[in-house]
């Protein structure tokens, strides 16, 4: 097959989240199969000095925006066999310090950036001398690719046209804008309807590929399920629902390649499953990294990630307030709203030999507190996947997960299974509720057959890219040949 995946940002190139580290891996895992894999991101600022041997591509970009021509280019790399990358350049749009926005405040001309972004797309898979047979765009960035695509090949004459899907990674995020914004889409009114592109009022990116895709997937099976419910549909319940029988939700993967503790840069001693002295190791060097006491009695928890409510930080805060009495350590690595940075800072003060909190984001620093720590707490209050579970699984770090998302899907928690158990799990979303999920933990700690049990158990999963991207393979074949579902 030939494949094209369309993305606001690819790891290594670009990253503000787990949508790079997704499409990234997925493409890799696509074409390691013998799949052609056509993956179409921006060239944002600092990408080519990063990468010398990205080349351009003899493609010149006059699209559409409104009442005026925007003009951009096209540059390419092959970083392996069957992948090729083409990064969208616009320097106007796309070299800039952040990527959606800075100082978290969104870039206000991004219905602009994006909307070229998404024509640039389809005009890639409609005029390349090898175009796809499957267009798969990810998150509200790449929203109005599916529109263009039906456009395009209902009333443009493009035929055969490729097959689409897009894939939900976070439906909080829905690139929503005001009602002038369709100005720039070049289409017909008709589309700007509540049937079409329109959404109480507003353009929204996310609900176009909703409407306009051939199929949907969410990065897990549980949250496919959620987001038909009004509890989790961020307004788009009626939406989703009429959608339901075209909605799949497939299982995010992990690219051991980065996220292994044997043959791992980032990491200061290799250890694995049968040779666990290395990750004590890197725990005792974390926390002098870090400022702490090493204390073999105390267990050390740890959280990497975003610090906005959608994790919990509502009630983190407040449950370790509560809990540090019971003697473990905390370290924690992230940022987002100031008023949970404040807080996780005042904490450190206030607990200087319990708690330590580095703000922003250090890709070595995060691999070093997932191999050091015993736990890793997730009190999300809705998971469209969770990456960081996964990984601590691999890490050999028990996962305190709630039970949301591909959180659930993908750790079984003790009152579950004792036997196959790999973390411990919760349900409520409430302060109570994570404080007895902390006590488990430490519970757990100071019984050691329990604590190795559960390490054991999470390190021999396997949630690589080899497996998730077979599942995919199957979806796309369906998509293609849906008689033979």
């Amino acid at each position: 097959m030939r494949i094209m995946q369309a993305s606001g940002e690819c790891f290594p190139y670009s990253k503000t989240g787990g949508l790079a580290d997704m499409v990234g891996a997925l493409s890799k895992a696509l074409a390691a199969k013998g799949n052609e894999v056509q993956l179409v991101t921006p060239l944002y600022r600092g990408i080519l000095e990063k990468y010398p041997d990205i080349r351009p591509l003899e493609w010149d970009l006059d699209l559409s925006l409104g009442d005026r021509t925007v003009s951009g280019s096209v540059y390419y790399l092959e970083p392996l066999k069957n992948l090729t990358i083409y990064f969208i350049d616009q320097p106007d749009f796309f070299h800039r310090p952040g990527i959606y926005g800075e100082k978290s405040e969104d870039y206000s001309d991004n219905a602009e950036r994006y909307m070229f972004f998404s024509k640039a797309v389809v005009n890639l898979a409609r005029y390349l001398p090898q175009p796809p047979d499957i267009l798969h765009a990810h998150d509200w960035q790449a929203g109005m690719v599916p529109v263009y695509v039906q456009h395009e090949h209902f009333r443009g004459g493009w035929h055969p046209a490729p097959k689409t899907c897009f894939t939900i990674h976070n439906l909080a995020y829905q690139g929503n804008f005001p009602s002038t914004a369709f100005e720039l889409a070049n289409l017909p009114g008709d589309y700007f309807s509540p049937h079409g592109v329109e959404f109480y009022g507003q353009l929204s990116f996310l609900k176009s590929a909703l409407v306009f895709a051939d199929h949907l997937t969410t990065v897990s099976p549980r949250y496919a399920r959620e987001i038909l419910t009004e509890e989790y549909a961020c307004g788009m319940a009626g939406v989703l629902q009429a959608r339901a029988k075209q909605l799949t939700g497939i299982l995010n993967g992990v690219d051991y390649e980065d996220w292994n503790t044997t043959s791992n840069p980032h990491l200061d001693y290799p250890y694995d499953a049968a040779h666990l002295d290395g990750k004590d190791r890197q725990k005792k060097k974390l926390l002098k990294q870090m400022g702490l006491p090493s204390n073999r009695k105390a267990p050390l928890l740890g959280v990497v990630g975003r610090l906005v409510d959608q994790k919990g930080g509502d009630l983190l805060l407040p449950a370790l307030h509560a809990t540090l009495d019971l003697g473990y350590q905390f370290v924690l690595l992230g940022s987002g709203m100031p008023h949970y940075e404040e807080g996780f800072q005042r904490l450190a003060k206030d607990y200087p030999k319990q708690v330590a909190v580095q703000i922003g984001y250090d890709n070595a620093l995060a691999h070093k507190i997932e191999a050091a720590s015993d736990f890793f707490l997730m009190p999300s209050k809705f998971e469209p996947c969770g990456l960081n579970q996964l990984y601590s699984l691999k890490y050999g770090t028990i996962p305190v997960v709630r039970a949301v998302g591909g959180l659930d899907d993908s750790v079984v928690g003790l009152e579950e299974d004792p036997a196959s158990a790999d973390g411990i799990k919760f349900s409520e979303y409430g302060v109570t509720a994570l404080e007895s999920a902390i006590r488990k933990a430490v519970e757990v700690y100071q019984d050691t057959v329990l604590f190795n049990q559960l390490r054991q158990n999470g390190m021999a999963k396997d949630f690589s890219w080899e497996r998730t991207s077979e599942e995919y393979m199957t979806f796309y074949q369906g998509l293609l040949n849906p008689q033979r579902q």
